[in-house]
């Protein structure tokens, strides 16, 4: 069972994906801030990370680059959130160092849908 970090500070969008993904199998953690996405991704190493852009404190742009600084979190796919799904937001979001930026509301089988591929593109990745 792969471990999915979700990360959003809207508390109802959490619960609704931990859920999901719960009850599609997966393991799931989750964090309302850029802090404690970063915190907990250190603590317990999840396969695939959901991170919301626009948070108080810590964007998700900036949570995701602390991670990307540390070797362990390099080739682990981290999907960007974000309600602002503009063509140059998008742009901007993968430019930094995103695996891909998902549009929400979205439906939670997106997730799944995503959730899957980025995971078994991860394990044909060279170690």
């Amino acid at each position: 069972q792969a471990l999915v970090l979700i990360v959003d500070d809207l508390g109802d969008a959490l619960e609704i994906y931990q859920q999901y993904l719960t009850f599609k199998g997966y393991r799931v953690l989750v964090a309302s801030s850029g802090p404690e996405a970063v915190t907990t991704a250190r603590a317990e190493h999840p396969a695939l990370i959901f991170m919301d852009l626009r948070m108080p404190d810590m964007t998700g742009t900036e949570a995701m680059r602390q991670l990307r600084a540390d070797p362990l979190f390099s080739q682990v796919p981290i999907v960007a959130l974000t309600a602002h799904a503009f063509a140059d937001e998008q742009a901007a979001a993968l430019a930094a160092g995103f695996d891909e930026v998902i549009a929400k509301p979205c439906n939670p089988d997106d997730l799944i849908v995503a959730v899957e591929r980025l995971l078994s593109s991860a394990r044909q990745q060279p170690s």
